[in-house]
């Protein structure tokens, strides 16, 4: 068993600091655990004794009569390397530490303690401080100290995120939770006292769980350890970086934050470039890039089709491929006749296809059936305006009968108000990747097709 194992895959957990309070942290962790159906025994530290949330309170960890695999400190700052010895003592096997106020706020003498109680125990390996800790749902494990009620919880997925920052982790989570996406392990990990974004990195591209991993990052550690790791692991799995800190007073304000020294950013877009990552400029595309490399297959090439049912936005997307250094897909003769056949005489059968104002549900079938299965062609561009009264709502169930036939990538575009996004919920319950611009749709199928045909070679 991988030690990283531990804190996503407990049997037992303890939370140090876990409190009768209903407004503090302790409590909410408590209720977290509980909430999220975890199925091991959760065991409150406390040296009032009692009940909180019918689980029986201990004044110590060391008088827990049975092993803990995980233990979840949260209290304040100076008590925080005495817990640390004791979890040590006890032999736990994996420790969060929640509670902040160390080198990030230039407290180096309680720091240097910290780090002198960690080093006692190497077996026990560390998140934090400073950190919101680790959520997996799938197990049952959330050590996020933001109740449910405020930050929605998303559903299960394929997309694992690290970030360096807890209130960027929680507005991610809570993002995500909005729009649907699923998200598998997310960790944010804080000062880094002992496990690292090397580390958390290296552990997710071996996760089978695990099919993307997005990370937030504001300073490196070990530079040359996550270079390697990153060097490995996007070599087979994609790996979206977005980097905090890019401005001089950026720069200066991660200091003061996670106590992260920010660093060149030439060196990390040299990084982000040998080491194959996607580099992401904003929380937009970071959700943007993950979901494509998540749901869409593949692509063979860079030649790109695009369908419309609006002729101004087939220009809009042509432009946006071009301007991403993706091709125009060269349609075969034979696949252009059979849209022209189904097609009235004004509908311009080229790149893009414009099959007008007045498409309907079947018209955009037939068309979709044969630019997929053409050999030309590597992916689609398909642009719904719901707008028009000739088409409804069957043509998401058009589009996605497609889809699943043909391993060819495919994204939506459409905009517009509440009619069109009521649709583009819908597309996306359906895993259809929607956007409502056609340029970031492209900037989209740039980054997934650049990365496999970069690895391919």
């Amino acid at each position: 068993m991988n030690s990283l194992d531990y804190f996503f895959k407990p049997k037992n957990i303890a939370i140090i600091g876990a409190s009768h309070d209903p407004g503090k942290i302790g409590h909410v962790i408590m209720e977290n655990f509980i909430t999220s159906k975890f199925k091991g025994k959760i065991v409150p530290v406390n040296p009032k004794l009692g009940k909180i949330l019918d689980h029986k309170v201990y004044a110590s960890i060391k008088d827990v009569p049975y092993k803990i695999d995980l233990a979840v400190i949260c209290v304040p700052a100076e008590f925080v390397p005495h817990a640390v010895i004791e979890c040590g003592k006890k032999k736990v096997k994996a420790l969060i530490i929640i509670s902040a106020g160390f080198h990030e706020i230039g407290n180096e003498e309680l720091t240097k303690k910290l780090a002198e109680a960690i080093k006692k125990f190497p077996r026990m390996r560390v998140i934090g401080p400073n950190c919101l800790g680790v959520m997996h749902l799938k197990h049952g494990v959330d050590t996020l100290f933001l109740p449910s009620y405020r930050l929605e919880r998303p559903h299960n997925g394929r997309i694992s995120f690290i970030s360096q920052s807890g209130a960027l982790g929680s507005a991610i989570l809570d993002w995500a939770s909005l729009k649907g996406y699923g998200i598998s392990k997310f960790i944010s990990y804080g000062n880094a006292m002992d496990v690292d974004e090397a580390d958390l990195l290296e552990y997710l591209g071996k996760d089978k769980e695990t099919k993307v991993i997005a990370i937030y990052l504001e300073g490196v550690k070990h530079g040359r350890k996550f270079f390697e790791k990153a060097k490995i692991v996007a070599k087979h799995k994609p790996v979206i970086f977005i980097k905090g800190g890019i401005t001089e007073g950026g720069a200066k304000a991660t200091q003061s934050h996670t106590g992260a020294l920010a660093g060149s950013v030439e060196v990390y877009k040299a990084m982000v470039k040998q080491t194959g990552m996607i580099n992401a400029t904003t929380m937009e595309e970071v959700f943007d890039y993950a979901r494509v490399f998540d749901r869409e297959p593949v692509p063979k090439g860079d030649r790109v089709q695009i369908i419309t049912n609006g002729g101004g936005y087939g220009v809009l997307a042509t432009d946006a491929v071009l301007q991403h250094g993706l091709k125009l897909a060269e349609m075969t003769e034979e696949k252009k006749e059979e849209i022209k056949k189904n097609c009235p005489p004004y509908a311009v059968i080229k790149n893009p296809i414009d099959l007008t104002g007045d498409a309907d549900n079947k018209r955009y079938k037939i068309a979709l059936e044969a630019v997929i299965s053409d050999p030309n062609v590597d992916s689609l561009i398909v642009i719904l305006l719901f707008q028009v009264p000739t088409i409804d709502s069957e043509v998401i169930e058009v589009v996605q009968e497609i889809r699943v036939k043909h391993a060819k990538p495919m994204l939506v575009v459409s905009a517009g108000g509440e009619y069109s996004e009521m649709h583009k919920k819908a597309l996306e319950k359906e895993e259809i990747n929607t956007f409502s611009s056609a340029f970031n749709a492209a900037k989209s199928l740039k980054a997934l097709t650049e990365y496999y045909l970069r690895r391919n070679r």
